[in-house]
């Protein structure tokens, strides 16, 4: 049985990595779809885990095991590619939205994933500037955190 596609942002693959409040949420709504993420994701989740372990939240054993698991994931997940038209459309989200630069990238990304059509398509996030941001672009929307 082939699972629905379903995009996430960064902020909601950091608690598949490590484990955190909303990490039950996360693997269970993984279990439901094929995930979709920004090509930037990989170095996003990764410099969460880096900052993590700097603030001596991750021991060193926490860290090489949330690394790992960030390396598994990408074996099983479909990126949207860096492209001038995703570039473009990130920065026209900039005007309309409350958004910082990463995460008009973030939705630039998803938008660009379902042809700019987000009706019944669904964004995963823990960050609820861009959940709302989302929403209104028209993505049904769960929110991790």
């Amino acid at each position: 049985m082939n699972k629905e596609p379903w995009f996430w942002d960064s902020s909601a693959l950091v608690p598949l990595c490590v484990d955190e409040i909303a990490s039950r949420k996360a693997q269970l709504q993984l279990r439901n779809c094929s995930p979709v993420v920004w090509w930037g994701s990989p170095v996003e989740v990764h410099s969460a885990i880096a900052r993590l372990h700097r603030s001596g939240e991750l021991m060193d054993a926490e860290r090489i095991g949330a690394v790992s698991r960030l390396e598994v994931l990408g074996t099983k997940w479909k990126e949207i590619l860096p492209a001038d038209f995703v570039r473009e459309l990130a920065r026209r989200l900039l005007e309309g939205y409350e958004l910082r630069a990463t995460d008009a990238l973030q939705l630039s990304a998803a938008l660009t994933w379902c042809r700019e059509r987000p009706a019944r398509r669904t964004f995963i996030s823990s960050d609820t500037r861009l959940s709302k941001a989302a929403v209104a672009a028209g993505f049904s929307v769960i929110e991790l955190s």
